[in-house]
C-alpha cells in the first residue's frame, strides 16, 4: 500500500467508517492504534510516516491512540472548546457548488461541521480538489457578535456549524 493509498484509507476509517476496523471512536476521536494496524496489514512506522507528511495535518497520534483531526460523518466529541476567530476566514469550494451557497450559505453537508481556512493558500488547495478553486470570505467576526461558536482544530483548520449567506462573500 502506497503513503497516498494509506493516507486515504486512515481517513476514510478514522473519519467515516471505524466499525469497519472493528474501532469505536473513544472521547476526542481517538482510537487504540494496534488494532487498527493489524486491520490494515501495516506497521507503526509507516503510519508515523503518513501522519508527519500530511499536508493538511489531518491525523494527531498521541502514543498509542491516533485519530482524523477533522471531517468526520459519524458520531464524535473531539473535546474542542470555544475559541474567538479571527475577522476573516476563508473558504474553498468549486464553480458548481456556488448556487447552493448563494441561496442556503455553508452546510455542513455530511460532516459536524463547516471547514473554514485561516488563509486563502489552505482554501484554494482544499478547493481546487474538484477543478478550479473558488475563494469565498467568511465574516467570522460578526459572526462571532452575532452568537456563533468557531472551534479550532489541531491543524489549525476553523469549525463553524453552519455559515449563513450575509455573512458571505465571493473573492
Amino acid at each position: 500500500m502506497t503513503e497516498k493509498q494509506l493516507s486515504h484509507r486512515l481517513s476514510y476509517l478514522l473519519r467515516h467508517a471505524p466499525h469497519e476496523a472493528g474501532l469505536t471512536l473513544q472521547s476526542g476521536g481517538w482510537v487504540p492504534l494496534e488494532p487498527l494496524l493489524a486491520h490494515l496489514h501495516v506497521t507503526r512506522e509507516q503510519v508515523e510516516r503518513v501522519v508527519a507528511a500530511s499536508d493538511k495535518q489531518r491525523f494527531a497520534m498521541d502514543g498509542e491512540r491516533i485519530r482524523a483531526n477533522q471531517g468526520h460523518s459519524v458520531p464524535v466529541d473531539l473535546e474542542l472548546t470555544p475559541q474567538t476567530p479571527p475577522a476573516v476566514l476563508y473558504h474553498g469550494t468549486f464553480p458548481g457548488a456556488l448556487p447552493a451557497i448563494r441561496r442556503e450559505g455553508l452546510r455542513p453537508m455530511n460532516r459536524h461541521h463547516v471547514h473554514l481556512s485561516p488563509d486563502t493558500e489552505r482554501a484554494r488547495r482544499v478547493g481546487a480538489r474538484r477543478g478550479p478553486a473558488v475563494i469565498l470570505t467568511v465574516r467570522a467576526d460578526r459572526m462571532h457578535a452575532a452568537g456563533w461558536l468557531f472551534y479550532k482544530s489541531e491543524n489549525g483548520v476553523w469549525l463553524v456549524d453552519a455559515v449563513p449567506v450575509e455573512f458571505l462573500s465571493e473573492m
